[in-house]
């Protein structure tokens, strides 16, 4: 079941730069950003047209920005079939980021005794645009088997639509009023057709979040797929998202109330009040 896609629309370079910034707007450099940022686990190798069409910038000048990103080594070309992929170069950058931070560090063996303890699916993500970006992924161990987090389309890296699932919805609970409506004008732009249901199902998690402290689609995404997801908000961090991802049969109206939501709070509570001792 491949739920997950890296299909989403990259044209927003600008809005990778400017949103959350002065003002100051460097175009090439939002540009050479964005070219990088269309790359991910179902993208692996892309050719120039390609990642012109995705960055909504001109053939001529995707191909001078891949150019210069090949000669400083961030993408590397395989003769064959004129295609790019990124390199260990910006592999680096990735991990300088997210890897072994203290939040994450804290957070990886509460992650993995959830994931056992409920045999699902436990995921960390933090926002990127209009996305969220998973930044951990647990899967449950049954016995000596460990179960693949791929069965669900969803590995580090893996970018879902914050219009569009519980891990968008839950962030998009937990920011001040004024980014929210700024976020949701950009929703709105992007998914001008479907802005109806997506304003629908947004508005109704809202609440959900304020008064449970989670929200949940059970089978709404894919009549399979069941997920939780609870935001994360620690001093000193940017707003992020804990989700349970498992089986529509597995995780039951009844279950998540009673079980993932509430192990879902005390999660967060831990990682709250630990941070808070450091």
């Amino acid at each position: 079941m491949d739920t997950f896609r890296e299909d989403h629309d990259h044209h927003g370079a600008s809005d990778a730069i400017r949103d959350g910034s002065t003002g100051a707007y460097v175009n090439p450099l939002g540009r050479a950003l964005s070219v990088l940022s269309v790359f991910g686990p179902h993208d692996r190798w892309m050719s120039v047209s390609e990642i012109a069409l995705k960055t909504s910038v001109p053939l001529s000048t995707a191909s001078r920005l891949i150019k210069s990103l090949q000669t400083l080594g961030y993408l590397h070309l395989q003769p064959e079939t004129k295609k790019y992929r990124l390199t260990a170069k910006v592999l680096m950058l990735g991990y300088a980021a997210i890897a072994h931070s203290d939040l994450q560090t804290l957070a990886l063996p509460k992650m993995q005794d959830l994931a056992d303890e409920m045999r699902t699916h436990v995921v960390l993500g933090s926002r990127d645009r209009l996305d969220v970006v998973l930044l951990e992924c647990c899967a449950f161990q049954h016995g000596s088997v460990q179960h693949d987090s791929s069965t669900f389309g969803i590995s580090v890296g893996t970018r879902l639509p914050i219009a569009d699932s519980p891990l968008g919805w839950a962030l998009l609970a937990a920011l001040p009023e004024l980014e929210r409506r700024y976020l949701s004008l950009k929703i709105e732009h992007r998914f001008k057709s479907d802005w109806p249901r997506i304003r629908t199902r947004m508005t109704k998690a809202q609440p959900q979040v304020h008064e449970k402290g989670f929200c949940a689609s059970l089978g709404e995404v894919d009549p399979e797929l069941a997920m939780v997801a609870i935001p994360l908000t620690i001093s000193g961090h940017a707003p992020m998202v804990i989700a349970c991802i498992g089986h529509s049969s597995r995780m039951t109206t009844s279950r998540v109330e009673r079980e993932f939501g509430p192990r879902l709070r005390q999660m967060v509570r831990y990682l709250q009040r630990e941070t808070e001792l450091e």
